[in-house]
């Protein structure tokens, strides 16, 4: 039967069609806007969904790799947009997400067998996850979090913060590359250019199952309202204790190390020390020894008008110094210095430095008069976030007292604070710390929920 003109039109068009070169892909998983975004991880997410364990760990390997091989690209790039940080650092971060941030091992069924059957309890994903990342740590938690939440069976729409985009949408398309290796779809998504409303937008879509947040106290409180499942990382404002029974020597060398790691950035970095009356003064000339600088009472006052700003009776970071190196701050003082890594002053209780997170190389240092004030005003002073807390001492009545009246989600012992990630510490890492709804350092275990499968025959051999 002869073939019609359309009919020959047709099967031209299809024929050159297929020989036409294919468009490139822009960044994968990146969208014109937050719906397109949602709508992409939907459609990904019912395919993830019936792809095996191994093919998921696969990508999660792929992914390793990828961030390994581009752990000082995107180390440069963050330091570079955000203008904060110490590359060396961001570059260890990056080590950290690829060698320590757990996969699918973290989703163990559990079984019960008795008289009535077989009960099988398993961790099922939510579906679509909504995240807000902060700019302090902005591709590594992007990295992890993906990492996490691929593992078990989710894809994610990240609105990332509009300081460290670039950074965020790079870590997105890396994480996308590793999955479309192992032959996934993309998991990550993220609109080209978000805003507050478009977290706002995503929040109240149908489409998303849960809301993960890691930023300040306004996105904690509007991720908490969302009226959906939400795992949220705020605010902390670590102290560490030193009392008379540490190795002061030590101490000082990880209280440098932890409170200066890129700058102070981390959540759990080391913001303000209480140190005992009795070794005050030898913990003080431990720290400049190994490299600190100590600024005068007047230099410290200088100090707090460079890096706090006023307004209607409340003091607010100066956003221009924060996770600047402290090379810095001493030169817009006047003050000549050789790099270092970190700077301290002498401080009293209820000082700004001491109750605001500076989230900068600065760290005041208070004079206790005995173990009780120290643990008092320590609590005070980490202002019930119950984030983290660090103390270095031998006394395992005093570490066993401040940990039980800090009630903090990591308590780190007689090491830099950046241990309680998993970095020279045990444990893994994650970046994602939730306090406030109690997940602790998430995980892919996180980012399911329980679902229960019941067979009431007697299936048991025993």
């Amino acid at each position: 039967m002869p073939l019609s003109e359309l009919q020959v039109e047709e099967i031209v068009r299809q024929v050159l069609t297929e020989l036409a070169p294919a468009k490139p892909e822009g960044q994968p998983g990146i969208c014109e806007s937050v719906e397109e975004a949602l709508r992409q991880a939907d459609r990904s997410h019912k395919i993830l969904y019936d792809i095996s364990m191994k093919k998921r760990e696969e990508a999660i390997s792929n992914i390793r790799r990828l961030t390994l091989e581009n752990a000082e690209r995107l180390a440069r790039l963050g330091v570079k947009e955000t203008k904060m940080g110490r590359v060396e650092d961001k570059i260890a971060k990056h080590i950290l997400v690829a060698e320590k941030t757990p996969g699918t091992e973290c989703l163990t069924p559990t079984a019960l067998s008795g008289d009535y059957g077989l009960t099988l309890t398993e961790r099922a994903p939510y579906g679509v996850i909504a995240a807000v990342t902060p700019s302090t740590n902005p591709s590594e938690t992007v990295i992890c979090n993906t990492i996490g939440m691929m593992a078990s069976g989710n894809t994610v729409v990240f609105n990332p913060h509009p300081s460290a985009k670039e950074t965020s949408l790079q870590a997105i398309e890396l994480v996308n590359r590793g999955a479309k290796e192992a032959g996934l779809p993309n998991v990550a998504f993220a609109a080209k250019n978000p805003t507050p409303e478009s977290f706002s937008a995503m929040i109240a879509s149908p489409i998303v199952r849960m809301v993960v947040c890691t930023g300040g106290p306004g996105i904690v409180k509007l991720t908490l309202s969302s009226g959906k499942k939400a795992i949220a990382a705020g605010a902390g404002n670590p102290p560490v204790i030193i009392d008379e029974s540490a190795c002061l020597e030590k101490a000082a060398r990880d209280v440098i190390a932890g409170a200066s790691f890129d700058n102070n950035l981390p959540c759990i970095a080391e913001k303000e020390a209480f140190v005992l009356a009795s070794v005050y003064d030898d913990f003080l000339s431990l720290l400049v020894k190994n490299g600190a600088v100590l600024v005068s009472p007047e230099d410290t006052k200088r100090l707090e008008k460079l890096v706090l700003t006023e307004k209607e009776g409340k003091y607010f970071l100066n956003r221009r110094w924060v996770g600047q190196d402290a090379s810095l701050y001493l030169d817009a003082l006047g003050i000549a210095s050789n790099s270092p890594r970190l700077i301290i002053c002498e401080a009293e209780p209820n000082d700004l430095f001491v109750q605001e997170e500076l989230m900068m190389p600065i760290l005041p240092i208070v004079k206790a008069k005995n173990i009780d004030e120290a643990i008092a005003l320590s609590v005070q002073a980490e202002h019930g976030y119950r984030h983290s807390a660090h103390m270095h001492s031998k006394n395992v009545d005093h570490l066993t007292r401040f940990a039980r009246a800090a009630q903090t989600t990591i308590f780190v012992k007689n090491a830099p604070s950046y241990a309680g990630l998993g970095f020279k510490g045990e444990g893994h890492c994650t970046f994602t710390i939730a306090g406030p709804t109690g997940e602790g350092l998430t995980n892919a275990a996180s980012f399911t929920r329980s679902r229960r499968c019941i067979m009431a025959d007697s299936l048991h051999i025993v």
